[in-house]
């Protein structure tokens, strides 16, 4: 009787020990399981910067448009100009048209949006644009702010600076460029206005 009970202790020892050491096993499973379920949430829920946002020179270029013939304001269009050649020339989707103006959006991959609108006198030619660009950080605003600086600093004059807003003279252009960012909406507006009201004129 005393072997049968020494093996009966021994083999629920064995038994325990077995048990035990499967218990383990599955709980660290589950742990690994868990800790790949918690990078593949953070992978989801923080995209990298470059999805977050466009390269903002590439963003600058194509607000500006590739047509920068000399007299020409943004994208190909000159204050004067009649209603006609920019509903010819611009290739962003028309939005609104009014009495006054006539407003064309596009969205990039990153879902910022560019949106331009082109200001008319009363006989239908352009003598004012705006351009509002809404984006997806502060990070991308500050690379915005500073492509354009860079751009309009080297193309006009040199610019007077202000908290948030920079204006540039040129001829008979002005432009003003401000941080439009409150709370987490972030953008830039840029605004073109002629300071001769003679160039309206000599369309």
């Amino acid at each position: 009787m005393k072997k049968t009970s020494t093996r009966m202790k021994s083999f629920k020892t064995g038994f325990a020990a077995v048990f035990f050491a499967l218990a383990i096993s599955g709980c660290d499973t589950k742990t690994n399981e868990q800790s790949e379920a918690a990078t593949d949430s953070v992978k989801v829920e923080a995209p990298a910067e470059n999805d977050l946002n466009s390269d903002q020179s590439a963003l600058l270029q194509t607000i500006l448009g590739t047509d920068k013939a000399e007299g020409t304001v943004l994208r190909g269009i000159s204050f004067g100009d009649p209603i006609s050649k920019v509903k010819a020339s611009e290739n962003f989707e028309m939005f609104e048209e009014t009495a006054d103006h006539l407003g064309y959006t596009a969205e990039t991959p990153q879902l910022e949006t560019i949106d331009v609108q082109y200001f008319l006198t009363p006989d239908k030619k352009v003598n004012r644009i705006t351009v509002d660009v809404y984006l997806n950080s502060p990070e991308a605003t500050k690379q915005l702010w500073n492509a354009g600086k860079n751009y309009f600093t080297k193309d006009y004059d040199a610019p007077k600076e202000e908290p948030n807003k920079v204006t540039w003279n040129k001829k008979s252009v002005r432009v003003n460029m401000e941080d439009v960012s409150k709370g987490k909406d972030y953008g830039l507006k840029f605004q073109f206005v002629p300071t001769d009201k003679n160039v309206l004129a000599a369309k």
